[in-house]
């Protein structure tokens, strides 16, 4: 169980994206693929599966081609590589409400960085987009470029190295649970985020 937050006790903010920073809905790439293959995408939806072609376009192993004809495949629809990725970045849908102020304050106090479990494809769309949110951030850890994912424990070992201090002295926010529980058993301190009041209460308790 995490100790709790208090003003010095940490000396590094680590933020996940997904539904932390960014705001997702999966629906949104659902309803594209569909409306591109005429069907209804609920019928989608359930054929989608988090598969090793899934992962694997995670950390990189594959590249975003190799991924849409992997979906080409199992979700039976016949789209372009084109119409795939529209209806992958349409996953996206703005910053979290309220995220970028708390960044902002927060930056003023202590060093910032972000890790996501993402790919190539959403890399080069969020990176654009959403320059300004993601400016606060003095590095963001990719699993696509590190080769690493959440929650296995060597992904945070590396984010941990690479950042410089103690993992007991980072604070890292993020939506899922597993990914919580993973950082914990790294020595991280975490926030489980289910809203922006968990983020906004920690700061508080910072002081930052």
């Amino acid at each position: 169980m995490n100790l709790p937050l208090t003003p010095s006790s940490v000396d590094v903010l680590l933020f996940d994206l997904g539904r932390v920073v960014l705001d997702i809905n999966f629906d949104s790439v659902m309803a594209t693929w569909a409306g591109h293959a005429g069907c209804a995408p609920a019928e989608l939806a359930s054929r989608f599966v988090v598969n090793d072609s899934f992962k694997h376009h995670e950390t990189g192993r594959i590249d975003d081609a190799a991924f849409f004809a992997d979906l080409r495949r199992s979700l039976g629809i016949g789209l372009s590589d084109a119409q795939f990725l529209e209806g992958w970045n349409a996953i996206f849908a703005g910053e979290m409400p309220g995220i970028a102020p708390l960044l902002a304050d927060a930056a003023q106090r202590l060093p910032l960085y972000a890790f996501s479990n993402t790919n190539p494809a959403h890399v080069a769309h969020f990176s654009k987009t959403y320059a300004g949110v993601l400016g606060h951030f003095r590095e963001i850890f990719l699993s696509s470029s590190i080769g690493l994912r959440k929650p296995d424990a060597e992904a945070y070992d590396h984010v941990v190295k690479a950042i410089g201090v103690p993992a007991s002295r980072i604070l890292f926010f993020d939506d899922s649970a597993a990914n919580i529980e993973g950082a914990r058993a790294r020595g991280l301190r975490a926030v489980h985020v289910t809203s922006m009041d968990d983020v906004a209460q920690a700061l508080t308790a910072l002081e930052v």
